[in-house]
């Protein structure tokens, strides 16, 4: 389990190389190690080639806690929806998240992490598919050079795809920049074109294998991941001709016996239900032997999230959760879209009936999904808030069902939508059958995936923001969601650095 954190933790790079694995600090700077080379020398054997791709998986873990600042993606995506408030102590307690929940972020109070995190990732692929020219040890066979090749084309464009969908426009590039490491950015088309290139030049390597191989690769980019990428980019950019493409790789992955929906929906959230045959894609923490600190944020280990978003001074373990600092409570009127023995109800909405200290926006419900559990930090070997051993569940087999549904719905191809559509509705214990209409689609969508990170850019796709994303009733959100506001302002620190390259998106000069 979480087998891409062990290969981590055993991965060495000498000199050059730490540079672009690690974060630098003054320490690091003074220390010249023993076994210093090159990397055009490093990097010529297959062993060493493979550490690399193993870095460019890495920075996927990090905007949980990103460059000083908590981003986890999940619900970077969902504040900005409907379904879950901001919370913490008052409208200071991260303020940046406040900020955006409103509309109203600005250059100097964003979320900057996931940038910096996301440009990390883009780096550490580029880096890796050069490398891959320098082997020369023999061991690298043309299929397993392939197979690397498109596990980080397809990385790469996952990187782009949280920087297109947050900023729109920006720097795109497949060649790492140059002094002064500086590049006007891109259109948002643009940049989707380029992604789009990349990942089907990718899916046509015919490389990857449809889904994990053994738990030794649990965590590696597969094909049913591509195709899930594939879909959720294309769908939101609504690209007809890529839409078509789409479903016809949403129904390779249903026809594959490999997949199918988890009977029991709780189950899926809990370590138990980690890499089950709902699972497409997963970005992995551990609790064990878990080193992840606070003095060393990107060390191997768990993850911050769980702690976040559970109830401040929480006391009660007796009831199987811990401790912690009620971000992201649950809306009152989530709980009560579920119908009555809808069993994602009481998986999602966790009604925290005990001791704990009531915060900002406080509704009493919390995201079951991925609350702090007693125990589930218990073998990590640092700071017990950063190592919670909640994998993110990127994409679910649920979600390839309800995508095939609605691209046969809006007219993208053939296919069973109805049975596809009600084979989720049915999965959650609910007798009646729905029709295939593009509505219940959105309801079923609306009801599955709370707190996953879809519901936000579900609401753009469809043309749906600007009636549904208004103010509330209670005073917490008094701005309505514009296309002024699709994007969030690019960091003022990153216009700062880059000597008049970038430019600020038009509504926020």
């Amino acid at each position: 389990m979480n087998t891409i954190h062990n290969l981590l933790a055993k991965v060495t790079i000498p000199s050059l190389a730490l540079a672009f694995l690690t974060a630098c600090s003054s320490d690091w700077l003074e220390v010249t190690p023993p076994a210093a080379m090159p990397i055009d020398e490093y990097f010529t054997t297959t062993e060493h080639m493979e550490e690399a791709v193993v870095a460019a998986y890495d920075p996927l873990e990090w905007p949980d806690w990103a460059a000083g600042q908590y981003n986890p993606v999940c619900i970077m995506s969902d504040i900005m929806a409907d379904q879950i408030w901001v919370g913490g102590q008052d409208k200071t307690d991260n303020q940046f998240w406040h900020l955006m929940m409103n509309y109203e972020a600005i250059p100097t109070n964003c979320m900057s992490g996931l940038w910096s995190d996301a440009y990390s990732g883009v780096k550490r692929c580029n880096d890796a598919l050069k490398y891959l020219d320098w082997v020369t040890d023999g061991k690298l066979t043309d299929q397993r050079r392939k197979e690397l090749e498109a596990q980080l084309r397809v990385l790469r464009v996952f990187y782009y795809n949280w920087l297109w969908k947050f900023w729109g426009d920006i720097p795109y590039y497949e060649v790492n920049l140059e002094y002064p490491y500086t590049k006007e950015q891109s259109k948002a088309d643009e940049v989707y074109a380029n992604m789009m290139a990349d990942l089907k030049g990718a899916i046509a390597l015919n490389a990857l294998p449809m889904t994990c191989t053994g738990t030794a690769n649990q965590g590696r980019v597969t094909k049913a991941m591509a195709y899930m990428l594939f879909a959720e980019i294309a769908m939101y950019q609504n690209d007809e001709a890529d839409m078509r493409q789409a479903l016809t790789y949403m129904k390779e992955i249903i026809a594959d016996t490999n997949y199918d929906l988890n009977p029991d929906y709780a189950m899926i959230f809990r370590e138990a239900g980690e890499w089950s045959k709902e699972s497409i894609f997963e970005i992995n923490y551990k609790d064990d032997n878990a080193v992840r600190s606070w003095d060393w944020v990107r060390g191997a280990g768990g993850t911050v999230l769980p702690r976040l978003i559970s109830p401040h001074g929480w006391t009660d373990g007796l009831l199987g959760h811990d401790n912690g600092w009620g971000f992201a409570p649950i809306r009152l009127e989530t709980f009560q879209m579920f119908a009555e023995g809808d069993a994602r109800r009481d998986a999602t909405c966790w009604l925290a009936d005990g001791s704990y200290n009531q915060r900002y926006q406080d509704t009493g419900y919390f995201l079951e999904k991925y609350a702090a559990h007693t125990g589930d930090n218990a073998d990590q070997l640092a700071d017990g808030d950063l190592n919670y051993n909640n994998n993110l569940r990127i994409y679910r087999y649920s979600e390839a069902l309800l995508n095939a549904a609605e691209l046969v719905v809006r007219g993208m191809g053939e296919g069973d939508a109805a049975a596809w559509l009600n084979a989720v509705h049915s999965r959650a214990g609910l007798t009646d059958q729905v029709a295939a209409t593009l509505d219940n689609i959105k309801r079923e969508r609306q009801l599955e995936f709370v707190g996953e990170g879809k519901r936000y850019w579900d609401l753009i796709r469809w043309g749906d923001a600007a009636t549904v994303l208004v103010p509330d009733q209670y005073g917490y959100r008094t701005n309505t969601w514009s296309e002024a506001r699709k994007y969030l302002p690019i960091p003022q620190s990153e216009i700062d650095a880059a000597n008049g390259t970038l430019l600020q998106n038009p509504n926020y000069k």
